[in-house]
């Protein structure tokens, strides 16, 4: 699969592998999203995860939800690049990625690092959600 060519990461790299680092820090990238009332996210953190018995359950819980719920395609930008979000899915290592597409380049990057779009698409709080569980909300 092509990579979106924008940034390299300074971690030790695979070989023929680039590690796309988004823009902004997530302090920043946190203070930009649209705020979902945290009663509303504590209910969807429960919809996403009641019949989940481990972290690898509430995991497929919320990408279920979210592949349910979040309407893809939508743009965002990624390192001020505009790029289409085209899937969101689990990579080899089970971590929720949104797969972003520009020209015919593909690079799939954590949701937990997706910048929010504006406006933002419809089921989009499903993501919040999954961020908000992620530090420990729910």
């Amino acid at each position: 699969m092509g990579e979106i060519s924008m940034a390299t990461s300074s971690r030790k790299k695979e070989p023929g592998r680039t590690k796309l680092t988004v823009g902004a820090s997530r302090r920043s990238a946190r203070l930009a999203r649209k705020k979902v009332d945290e009663t509303r996210l504590r209910r969807l953190v429960e919809e996403a995860t009641v019949d989940a018995h481990g972290e690898s359950e509430q995991r497929v819980g919320f990408l279920t939800m979210i592949q349910d719920h979040v309407d893809v395609p939508f743009e965002t930008e990624v390192l001020d690049v505009p790029v289409q979000v085209i899937g969101i899915d689990l990579d080899d290592a089970e971590e929720i990625v949104a797969t972003c597409k520009r020209g015919a380049r593909v690079q799939r990057i954590p949701v937990l690092d997706l910048p929010v779009p504006q406006p933002t698409p419809k089921g989009f709080e499903w993501i919040e959600a999954y961020r908000f569980f992620r530090r420990g909300g729910g």
